[in-house]
């Protein structure tokens, strides 16, 4: 850069020795200033560019290392000898592949960057907007008024406050139960008191799952909690049970491996931080960022509102006025496929804003107020040509919980042969928990969900498998996925308001369990 600014100099200092001054000459020089300054800026952009190439580099090969690791072969059955002292702190005897945490950003904060994609989040934003206008504009045409109807949204958080005074010991007890017993048992091997605090720690873990088992149920059904205060509850019900088995699963080996006088449980911080963390795997460490930006925390809790408030408008404009009075009319085939292709629309708006609204907002916020490094709540679902990679990478928080506890511990029951079994027993877990969330929220079971799931999602994924690469498997997932969302929010709603236009007259246990919408005609 200097030699070439030399260069210049020198051209200038030789063109005024042999050129008389002129108006041409004078123009000459007056634009070789512009030359060094254009020259200037584009070393910068190339600065940049080598910049933005290296960083984008760095995190490819960081995840290329993710997924080298993520598929090193099982070790076989029996757990490996490993001494206590040679277990760094983020260390645990290995059954096979390990979750491995690094610092990394979400993938649409990456993608947000290019304003091409902003643009598509600036026209979802400008779609809420046309939503709250119309709202408005009704009411005023119908009432006389501008008054923005909020009825479904306070509605769904009714009873809030009771909801958060249940979660108060549903969180104490994870924070005690598990720790104490893990403490309990982390006591020296010698005589009757260990095994008598051992068998104290698991009187404390049977007392732990019936209050997080029973409480939030108890609570949910005795109060008639509207549907979003119970989907707080079950939530965190999962959540908490998830979390106490990830805690204990990686602890316990430790402990078990450990000599007499070696045994040392982990921190109660580390736990606590576990706790609140946006993982369901345990390490006494994870990767943390130097500061916080309390501006991009507040960014994404109101955009996790925004995504409510939308989701809010699309049921009360595009539901609520098609299912309200469906189980009043006669049953048609005809009617049940036109409901099903009406909710294809609402319901991919609602994957999608659950998607960004929990997986990305929410997990991203308590992320950056905890300082957790390793951001990647999700990958490049959207992307998926195959179901068996959709699964892999709609939720990765949970897919590394099933992964690690159900896929990789039913292999290493099982021998490290049955690997068809051990994913099997992955499918038949998540879809009944999926089941139970949506019988819980919903408050009653119509197993739409565990069909879906288990009956259809489990035969695509190995007919759909990562073999298939080509754009028109893309639109075909897509396609499906457009169906299953549009046969949930049309099957759910109809027994939703089927449930209430036909009570019954007498409650029992098959006439909880039976759908009503196959009946109901008032």
């Amino acid at each position: 850069m200097e030699a070439r600014e030399a260069h210049l100099r020198r051209r200038r200092g030789l063109e005024r020795e042999e050129d008389p001054p002129s108006e041409e000459g004078n123009t000459e020089l007056d634009s070789a200033p512009d030359l060094v300054q254009w020259t200037r800026h584009m070393e910068a952009v190339k600065t940049q560019l080598l910049e933005g190439a290296l960083r984008q580099l760095t995190e490819l090969l960081d995840q290329a290392v993710w997924e080298a690791v993520q598929s090193y072969p099982p070790q076989g059955r029996p757990l490996p000898s490993i001494p206590p002292d040679s277990l760094s702190k983020t260390q645990k005897p290995s059954l096979g592949k390990q979750k491995v945490f690094i610092i990394r950003k979400s993938l649409l904060d990456e993608l947000m960057e290019i304003q091409h994609f902003r643009t598509i989040y600036h026209m979802f934003i400008a779609g809420l907007c046309v939503f709250i206008i119309s709202t408005l504009a009704i009411d005023f045409i119908d009432e006389g008024r501008l008054v923005l109807e909020l009825d479904l949204l306070i509605f769904s958080f009714g009873q809030l406050p009771l909801t958060l005074v249940t979660w108060v010991p549903m969180f104490l007890s994870t924070l005690l139960a598990p720790y104490q017993a893990l403490r309990l048992w982390a006591r020296p091997r010698a005589g009757g008191a260990w095994t008598l605090g051992a068998g104290l720690g698991c009187v404390l873990l049977a007392v732990h799952t019936a209050v997080l088992g029973a409480l939030p149920l108890h609570v949910a059904v005795k109060q008639e909690l509207p549907p979003a205060s119970r989907c707080i509850l079950v939530f965190e019900q999962v959540r908490f049970l998830m979390k106490s088995y990830s805690f204990l699963r990686e602890a316990v080996p430790r402990i078990l491996q450990a000599r007499g006088g070696e045994i040392q449980a982990p921190s109660f911080s580390s736990y606590l931080y576990f706790l609140f963390c946006p993982t369901l795997i345990y390490r006494d460490n994870y990767p943390r960022t130097p500061h916080i930006r309390w501006n991009y925390v507040a960014k994404n809790f109101a955009q996790a509102l925004g995504c409510v408030l939308y989701a809010c408008f699309i049921l009360s404009r595009l539901c609520v006025p098609v299912f309200a009075n469906m189980s009043r009319e006669p049953f048609s085939t005809r009617a049940l496929v036109l409901s099903i292709l009406h909710a294809t629309l609402p319901g991919i708006f609602m994957l999608l804003l659950i998607f960004f609204a929990f997986l990305h907002c929410w997990l991203n916020a308590f992320a950056e107020m905890l300082r957790f490094g390793d951001r990647m709540f999700y990958r490049d679902w959207w992307n998926s040509t195959s179901f068996s990679n959709y699964y892999r990478t709609w939720n990765v928080v949970v897919h590394d919980w099933l992964y690690s506890y159900v896929y990789q511990d039913g292999l290493w029951l099982l021998g490290g042969r049955a690997r068809g079994a051990a994913m099997l027993g992955v499918f038949l877990v998540s879809a009944l928990v999926h089941e139970y969330i949506f019988c819980f929220v919903l408050g009653f079971f119509y197993p739409v969900m565990l069909m879906l799931f288990l009956v259809i999602g489990g035969p695509l994924n190995f007919a759909m498998h990562d073999r298939h690469t080509g754009p028109a498997w893309n639109v075909l997932m897509w396609t499906l996925l457009f169906l299953g969302q549009g046969i949930q929010v049309s099957l759910y709603c109809q027994e939703w308001y089927a449930r209430r236009h036909c009570p019954l007259p007498q409650t029992t246990f098959w006439g909880l369990m039976t759908p009503r919408s196959w009946s109901c005609r008032t």
